[in-house]
């Protein structure tokens, strides 16, 4: 099983992420879920970026470093919307991570991808923070690296469809995320 690093979207570290991290537990991996802000978890997008805006993006990377600093090379970077872009960013100091999970955002490409690197992205379709030609753009820069990707899009479903304490949470959606995770893992 696999150690795995969940980092939490612009919300905080909200009961869902906790709960995504039993989830994987569950199933035998070592999971870490990092509090990036050091303060309770927002209940809006809008206060989730007033907060992200008072850390800083410099301070949210570092504390995503520091919660790294003591795990296996081989770990996976995982996250849910900006902290999916805090994996990718970090993905060229982990050039040996065993893959790279995106829940709910690309995070933009990282600067670097080994060629081989299993890369698994669910994403709604449409998303309002990751526009249908961004994304696809961005699988052929993953592409292009040699990534190992896997996209399964979500149609008609909201940003963080995985979410339950969020109006655009899908049951369903959910449901068929889970086990396509799990199995991205278990392959690890």
């Amino acid at each position: 099983m696999r150690h795995v690093v969940l980092f939490h979207s612009v919300y905080g570290l909200r009961p869902a992420v906790r709960a995504a991290a039993d989830r994987l537990r569950a199933a035998g991996h070592q999971v870490s879920t990092p509090d990036l802000y050091g303060v309770p978890a927002t209940d809006t997008v809008e206060e989730g970026f007033a907060l992200l805006d008072k850390v800083g993006q410099d301070v949210v990377l570092d504390r995503a470093r520091a919660a790294l600093r003591d795990l296996p090379p081989e770990t996976v970077l995982a996250g849910f919307s900006m902290g999916a872009g805090v994996a990718g960013a970090l993905l060229a100091e982990r050039p040996a991570a065993a893959g790279l999970l995106l829940l709910h955002g690309t995070g933009g490409a990282p600067d670097t991808v080994r060629p081989g690197l299993p890369v698994q992205l669910h994403l709604a379709d449409p998303d309002p923070y990751d526009a249908p030609d961004e994304v696809d753009e961005w699988q052929q820069t993953m592409t292009d690296a040699g990534a190992d990707l896997t996209v399964f899009r979500y149609p008609g479903v909201g940003h963080l469809f995985t979410d339950p304490d969020v109006a655009e949470y899908s049951p369903d959606a959910t449901a068929a995320a889970w086990p396509r995770v799990l199995a991205f893992l278990a392959t690890r």
